[in-house]
């Protein structure tokens, strides 16, 4: 049987502001990004969803971000060197502290928004948070980008590496993430977006936004919990998955 992680953005919800369904969601995934306070979350949402996770056996990756609650950390934040790196490791011990007192513990870190898309690119700015987490500790993967310059980069400085792929997101045809603000960039057909899943998992490729084939090598897929329809889309890819004998298991083993 083929196995394929599900992951999902979590922990996002900030006092009276509500963002996705983080309990639905965690009945389907099998490894949750959750919020550390920087981009969205307050701590005791963010508690809620580490016990919650921790009940469903979900393992838990810091979703690290840019300071920036006002633009959902989507924006780029010109920061030094020395504040990014002492950032990343107060978001990393924030979140596994908490973990801690719940018998849980943080796997591995996914960056969001900004600081994700950066690092994919900018590799200078990738070996801040690559030194970040292994001074807090070396055994944690990273989740980043398939096809990016960060997979090499990264598993050259002796970080285990995931690569992920997005279900709701459309590709170029080099194999980058089609932006935001692009008509066609993000997915809501269902039945599409299971067709290319399982294409994925079973051939490791999808079709770009111009209409070609590309190859994509990962072994997580994103479902983002933002997303209007983000229950309605993991739901139906797990659904599709178990007909196609793919089974959804996280890469994180212990």
């Amino acid at each position: 049987m083929e196995t394929i992680d599900l992951n999902s953005d979590l922990g996002e919800s900030y006092s009276a502001w509500k963002m996705g369904d983080d309990t639905a969601m965690l009945e389907i995934v099998s490894s949750a990004n959750i919020a550390c306070g920087f981009h969205a979350g307050d701590p005791s949402g963010i508690y809620d969803t580490l016990q919650a996770a921790i009940s469903k056996n979900v393992k838990i990756g810091a979703h690290i971000s840019y300071p920036d609650k006002a633009g959902f950390g989507r924006r780029f934040i010109d920061i030094s060197s020395k504040d990014l790196f002492a950032e990343v490791i107060y978001q990393i011990s924030a979140l596994d502290g908490m973990a801690k007192t719940l018998n849980g513990k943080v796997s591995y870190i996914k960056p969001h928004g900004a600081l994700y898309n950066r690092m994919a690119t900018d590799l200078e700015h990738a070996k801040v948070v690559l030194d970040a987490l292994k001074a807090y500790n070396p055994k944690l993967k990273l989740l980043a980008l398939a096809n990016s310059a960060l997979i090499n980069f990264a598993k050259n400085l002796g970080v285990d590496v995931i690569a992920e792929a997005f279900a709701d997101r459309a590709y170029t045809s080099k194999g980058h993430l089609v932006a935001r603000n692009i008509k066609g960039a993000l997915l809501h057909d269902v039945d599409k977006i299971c067709a290319r899943m399982i294409k994925l998992v079973k051939t490791g490729e999808l079709e770009s936004i111009e209409g070609k084939s590309i190859k994509i090598d990962a072994s997580s897929i994103c479902v983002h919990g933002d997303s209007p329809d983000a229950v309605a889309i993991a739901k139906a890819i797990a659904v599709a998955f178990k007909h196609e004998d793919i089974s959804i298991k996280s890469f994180i083993t212990t």
